[in-house]
């Protein structure tokens, strides 16, 4: 079938064109998160995956290292405009999908494209209310972030 299962544009390789940002942005997430749940840098999580022969698109490795150097930042920007909630307890997917997307934003990203992807992401891995929640939380940080 041309193009993808349901007739519309094939995915692509991670990290080019539009469905290949979307499959980089979410390994990104998974790398983010497994480096969250095993208290390793995303980078060697990256290693790790490369090491056991599993395919790691040089925009999910890219879009990982920034959240790793930048996370004090990112985090700093969370935990300011989550209202009631501290980085530390919100969920992890939660978590690791807000500082990919904070990254991306921070990066020059539209704030709007970001916000977006994130939010079709919390729905796809996440609940409906995590969905608000991620919408809620990247707006203020891209209203401060002047995006």
């Amino acid at each position: 079938m041309p193009g993808g299962p349901h007739g519309g544009a094939a995915e692509g390789p991670p990290g080019r064109g539009h469905g290949g940002r979307r499959a980089a942005r979410r390994q990104a997430v998974d790398i983010v998160y497994q480096s969250d749940i095993t208290a390793r840098p995303p980078t060697e999580v990256v290693e790790a995956w490369r090491r056991s022969g599993r395919a790691v698109s040089e925009r999910a490795a890219e879009l990982a290292r920034g959240v790793e150097e930048d996370l004090v930042r990112i985090d700093g920007l969370l935990g300011e405009h989550a209202e009631g909630w501290t980085v530390a307890r919100m969920a992890t997917v939660d978590r690791s999908i807000l500082r990919v997307a904070t990254f991306e934003i921070l990066a020059g990203l539209p704030a709007a494209v970001a916000i977006n992807e994130a939010v079709d992401m919390a729905a796809e891995l996440s609940t409906e209310a995590s969905g608000r929640f991620i919408n809620g939380v990247l707006g203020k940080v891209a209203r401060v972030i002047g995006t």
